[in-house]
C-alpha cells in the first residue's frame, strides 16, 4: 500500500503533466488559428486501388475545401504522390505554419512493414515512418495529427510518436498487412452529424476514431470476415497505442481536443469574422471541460465541482452570445 508521500507525489506528477499538455492545446484554441491539411493517396497497385485511393483522397479534398474555417488543404494522389513532391509541401509548410497552427496529414494507401520500419507505398521511392516524423519535426504547429489508414501502420507508431504529436493507425501492428477499409470510415466520420457525439457541432479527432473504428468492426462483421485490421491511436508521445480513451493514462485527451472540422451553426460561426472570437471562447471553455474530465482522479472532489460548474456556466453565456 502506498505510503501518503507516494500518492502526494503521484499527485503532483499528474498535475505537472496536465499543465504541460494544457500548454500544447491552448496554442490550438484560436478559431483564427489555421488547420494545414496533407492528404497523400499512395500507390494502389491496381486499378482497383488506384480508383479506390484517388477516390478516397478527392472526397476528403472536396470536405475539407467546402467546410469552411481556416484550412489550408494539400492534397496528391496519382503519380503526383510522390517523395519529391511530399518534400516540396512539408517545405512549404515548414515556411508558413506557425506554432498556434494545427497539422494533419492523412496517409491513404498500402504499407509494408519489414520488421524494423514501416513505409508508406508510393510510386518511385517509398517514404518510411522515419522519414515522415522528420519532415513533421520541421513543421512549428504544437499540435500535429497523423491518420495512417494503411495495412501495416500499426508498424509506424514508434517511428511517429512525440509529445504534442496524435497518431491514429488502421492495424494494430506492421503484420497486419491486408488492405484495409478504415479510410471510408474515417471521411465518412467528418461528414456525418452522428459522429458528433457531444452535439457541439465539432467533431473531434477522438470522435472520428471512434466513429470510424466502430464502422470498421461493423463492415467485418456485416461480411462475416474475420477482422484483419484493428484501429488504434496513441496521443501522448510516451504510452503504447491503444483502442479506447484513458483518464489514467491521459490517452484520447489530445484526440478530444483536436477539432477536425465544423458542421451546422459552428461552421457558420467559423466563416463569421463577427463571431470567431465567440467560437474560440466557446472551443477553449470545452476543451477545458474535457481536461477536467481527465484531471478529476487527481484533484479534491470540491475543487472539480467548482472548476466544472464555473466553465458550464462561462459556456453557457458564451452559446448564448453566439445564438443572438
Amino acid at each position: 500500500m502506498a505510503s501518503a508521500s507516494e500518492v502526494g507525489a503521484r499527485v503532483k506528477t499528474r498535475l505537472r503533466l496536465g499543465l504541460g499538455l494544457l500548454c500544447i492545446f491552448l496554442s490550438g484554441l484560436s478559431a483564427r488559428a489555421a488547420t494545414y491539411y496533407v492528404t497523400i493517396a499512395g500507390l494502389g497497385g491496381e486499378p482497383d486501388y488506384e480508383q479506390r485511393f484517388e477516390g478516397l483522397a478527392n472526397d476528403l479534398d472536396k470536405l475539407l475545401k467546402d467546410s469552411g474555417g481556416n484550412l489550408r488543404v494539400y492534397t496528391l494522389l496519382g503519380k503526383d504522390a510522390t517523395r519529391a513532391h511530399i518534400n516540396d509541401i512539408f517545405a512549404t509548410l515548414a515556411r508558413e505554419a506557425k506554432a498556434e497552427d494545427d497539422l494533419v496529414v492523412i496517409l491513404i494507401g498500402h504499407g509494408s512493414f519489414d520488421g524494423a520500419e514501416y513505409k508508406f507505398n508510393l510510386p518511385g521511392p517509398d517514404i518510411s515512418g522515419t522519414e515522415l516524423a522528420s519532415l513533421c519535426d520541421k513543421i512549428a504547429a504544437k499540435r500535429q495529427l497523423i491518420v495512417s489508414t494503411t495495412s501495416a501502420s500499426g508498424g509506424a507508431v514508434p517511428a511517429l510518436k512525440k509529445s504534442g504529436r496524435a497518431i491514429i493507425t488502421a492495424t494494430k501492428s506492421g503484420t497486419e498487412k491486408n488492405a484495409t477499409v478504415f479510410a471510408r470510415y474515417w471521411i465518412e466520420a467528418l461528414r456525418d452529424p452522428a459522429a458528433d457525439v457531444d452535439k457541439n457541432e465539432a467533431i473531434s479527432a477522438l470522435e472520428a476514431f471512434q466513429f470510424a473504428e466502430r464502422k470498421t468492426a461493423e463492415f467485418y462483421e456485416s461480411q462475416k470476415r474475420l477482422a484483419t485490421e484493428h484501429p488504434q491511436f496513441e496521443d501522448t508521445g510516451k504510452s503504447d497505442p491503444v483502442r479506447a480513451p484513458s483518464t489514467e493514462s491521459n490517452e484520447g485527451l489530445l484526440l478530444s481536443t483536436f477539432t477536425l472540422v465544423r458542421i451546422g451553426e459552428a461552421q457558420r460561426a467559423a466563416a463569421d469574422p463577427a463571431k470567431r472570437d465567440l467560437l474560440a471562447k466557446k472551443e477553449a471553455l470545452e476543451q477545458k471541460i474535457d481536461k477536467l474530465k481527465y484531471e478529476k482522479a487527481a484533484m479534491p472532489e470540491d475543487e472539480y465541482k467548482n472548476q466544472l460548474t464555473a466553465t458550464l456556466v462561462e459556456l453557457a453565456r458564451v452559446q448564448q452570445e453566439l445564438e443572438k
